[in-house]
């Protein structure tokens, strides 16, 4: 048996499904006219110069980008403890009496991360943000029955497209909901007339995608609960450390990102999705994912094991209540050590700072000529939107030659910078300094 099929075997394959152009859904503009070049085969010894001269050509680069992608330090301790065989290699652990550490570890995923989040049930895990957010309106709409999704029109635009994608093919019906041009904060008065219509949910972020945190989260959950629909909040777990917790402002269900919370960025992933539900079993049997739980055995010792896993595809098949049925373990794992690391006074030191740091480069860009930062006036966290005299490509063009790269465009001249712990005053006193002779 060959391991590649062989062209008759194609043809056959292809005449059994009825297809004869299995790349028909690709665009002719971005295939390929013939086979891709590639280089003779070389030994151990040539590959390696040749990776290592490759990667000797990187520049190293202080990045002010974010948007949902976070560089934050990683403690030695965390990198050491992903890296033990029993997590680096470890797989679902559908089989609960040889997999007690990986389950305990990821219970205790979820037991941070509901105290963080202010909601007692947190599945482990999603993808990502986008994801969740997704899985978390499929979820309103099953409880509530309705066709219907309210969203913030300043949203994440990444996150917004996949929400489009799986409400196009679920027949959902996408809101935008306004916001004040000075501030930045949903239009409440928009969103109770949306609300006329039945609403499966309502979603907020808080820090929003452009920084600033939603400061009248209780009265959009009132506006929904009056109505029926569910509130979805997306969050940064990282902002919890200081801020109100989003379940004690009325949130049903909790969305968000975490891979930052002891994980690199690797060239923007894997990342690591968070989904959190109040204790209502209406909502708890919806969820996506997987849950673990902790019992005793016969001999009533402590015991870890995965629960609810008749909503599954393995289980369920196409009754299932997500096709998401794989998860981000390692990076929960991660997660786990480094908020176990931290603990709370470390976890509201490190928010302080992110907030310290980001203040400080919101002073230093205000004092530039032309530029006003933030350009939306709320509380915000460690991201601002910065708007400019000139255009966020003519700024990356004076940076690059700096080692620096700066905001994420949102606008003809306005960018979304970000600050982490990772970025010292001089660097952002470098940028400034950049910035003021363009």
């Amino acid at each position: 048996m060959p391991f590649l099929p062989s062209e008759p075997d194609n043809e056959s394959m292809r005449a059994c499904i009825g297809v004869n152009d299995l790349f028909s859904d690709i665009p002719p503009s971005v295939r390929l006219s013939c086979p891709p070049l590639t280089p003779p085969p070389r030994g151990d010894v040539e590959v390696e110069r040749a990776v290592l001269g490759t990667v000797g050509a990187n520049r190293p680069v202080v990045s002010f980008r974010g948007g949902g992608v976070y560089r934050h330090h990683v403690p030695a301790v965390v990198s050491s403890i992903v890296s033990r065989g029993e997590f680096a290699t470890s797989y679902t652990p559908y089989q609960p009496e040889v997999s007690q550490g990986m389950l305990q570890s990821l219970y205790e995923y979820q037991c941070l991360m509901a105290e963080l989040v202010g909601l007692p049930v947190v599945n482990a895990s999603m993808y990502d943000w986008s994801t969740a957010l997704a899985e978390a309106m499929l979820l309103c709409v099953r409880v509530t029955h309705r066709d219907a999704f309210a969203v913030p029109d300043t949203m994440s635009p990444q996150r917004r497209a996949v929400l489009g994608t799986y409400a196009a093919a679920a027949g959902v019906d996408i809101i935008d909901i306004t916001h004040h041009p000075e501030t930045g904060q949903m239009d409440l008065e928009h969103l109770a007339a949306v609300l006329g219509r039945p609403c499966a949910g309502v979603y907020i972020e808080s820090p929003s995608y452009l920084g600033f945190f939603e400061e009248h989260v209780p009265d959009m959950a009132a506006l929904a609960h009056d109505t029926g629909a569910l509130l979805c909040v997306g969050t940064d777990p990282l902002s919890c450390g200081l801020a109100r917790a989003p379940g004690s402002l009325g949130a049903d269900v909790v969305v968000g990102e975490a891979s930052h919370l002891g994980n690199p960025v690797t060239y923007g992933g894997p990342l690591l999705g968070l989904f959190a539900v109040r204790d209502d079993m209406a909502l708890i049997r919806m969820m996506p994912g997987r849950l673990i739980g902790k019992t005793v055995d016969a001999d009533g010792a402590t015991g870890y094991v995965m629960s609810l896993q008749t909503r599954e595809q393995h289980i369920r098949r196409e009754r299932a209540t997500s096709n998401i049925c794989t998860n981000e373990a390692l990076c929960a794992v991660a997660c786990a050590a480094y908020l176990s690391y931290l603990g709370p006074r470390g976890l509201a030191g490190l928010a302080e700072a992110l907030m310290a740091n980001a203040r400080y480069a919101m002073r230093r860009l205000s004092s530039l000529p032309g530029w006003e930062a933030p350009a939306y006036r709320s509380f915000h966290f460690r991201e601002f939107v910065a708007s400019s005299p000139v255009s966020p490509a003519a700024i990356d063009a004076a940076l690059a030659p700096h080692g620096l790269a700066g905001g994420i465009p949102v606008g003809t001249h306005a960018a979304l910078y970000c600050i982490t712990d990772l970025h010292r005053r001089d660097d952002i006193d470098m940028l400034c300094t950049v910035l003021e002779g363009l």
